[in-house]
């Protein structure tokens, strides 16, 4: 899965140069608040095909320059000699467990891979066709899977501030919605719904269907612990948090992330296949645990990238 601020979703060019002129080209840079005295290490050179450096960085991805945990790449060198293997069903169950202990929730809840697609496309199917609620210009992969399987794009505006539209989203709840999918912070604005406001409206709306909160970005935070929605999860209520690997920790060519489920349906999900042991591979299982072991990396590019939003805004 390709988690991309330009494709399909964003205004039309005009709001898009107004856009730009805001600061607003980086979802994960504009969520941050500015780490004081923190020093960022110089971010890697880009490589022309002629072999030269240059100083620019693509910016359209929001991958992460500074790379993986540096546990990664050992982790990797050892995956490749279980290459020749299918991952087995101790390998899987032994990183749910890793994540489980970090998020708080039991291992039956944890659903390893890049699913939304594969979740859009599972509610579709299995409650038939109906109303996937989402922002725009918004990130759109979970409701683009579930349309060609009877899911309807219910697209509601950001509010002038270029925030979710909590009130709206709510209020465009009906009795045929399958889903309320809603990113915080918000890709491609980077803009945070507040704790207290989001919770009230989360828990809202999940008593009239399932909401999903894409949190990809929300590592950039130092305060993601008491903003994470996996908050109301471990309380029971019909709330899916989902998050990525490929941002702050940087392993988007491995494309691998996980969901936050309950417990029926992450039932569901597997008995259709979803984040099952033969749809993993050895190497981003590695990856992926190395990198989840190494909270003091993901800490260290949290200044980093903070210091540059401090660094380039007081250039602006």
């Amino acid at each position: 899965m390709t988690r991309s601020t330009t494709a399909g979703h964003l205004p039309a060019d005009p709001q898009r140069r107004h856009w730009l002129r805001a600061g607003l080209t980086s979802a994960a840079a504009v969520a941050l608040a500015p780490a004081a005295g923190s020093a960022a290490p110089p971010a890697p050179a880009a490589v022309t095909a002629a072999g030269r450096t240059t100083d620019l960085l693509r910016l359209d991805l929001n991958e992460s320059s500074y790379g993986p945990s540096p546990r990664v790449g050992p982790a990797l060198q050892r995956a490749l000699a279980e290459a020749p293997r299918y991952v087995s069903a101790a390998q899987l169950q032994a990183l749910q467990g890793q994540i489980a202990t970090l998020e708080g929730v039991a291992p039956e809840q944890v659903i390893v891979g890049e699913v939304l697609e594969a979740l859009g496309q599972h509610l579709a199917l299995s409650q038939g066709a109906g109303g996937f609620i989402y922002s725009v210009p918004g990130y759109g992969a979970l409701v683009d899977a579930a349309r060609p399987f009877g899911g309807r794009a219910v697209e509601v505006p950001l509010n002038a501030q270029l925030e979710n539209d909590l009130p709206a989203l709510l209020a465009a709840v009906a009795p045929d919605t399958r889903a309320l999918f809603v990113v915080n912070p918000h890709n491609p604005s980077g803009t945070l719904s507040p704790g207290a406001e989001f919770d009230r409206f989360v828990s809202a709306a999940q008593a009239r269907t399932l909401v999903i909160v894409d949190e990809a970005y929300l590592d950039y935070r130092e305060d993601a612990a008491t903003l994470s929605a996996v908050r109301l999860l471990r309380q029971g209520q019909n709330v899916v948090v989902f998050r990525t690997l490929g941002k702050i920790h940087a392993l988007a060519g491995l494309q691998v992330g996980y969901a936050l489920v309950p417990v029926a349906l992450a039932e569901a999900l597997r008995q259709r296949g979803v984040g099952g042991a033969h749809a993993q591979n050895q190497l981003s299982l590695a990856a992926a645990s190395a990198a989840l072991a190494d909270p003091a990396h993901v800490a260290q590019v949290r200044r980093s990238v903070a210091a540059e939003r401090q660094h380039t805004g007081s250039r602006s």
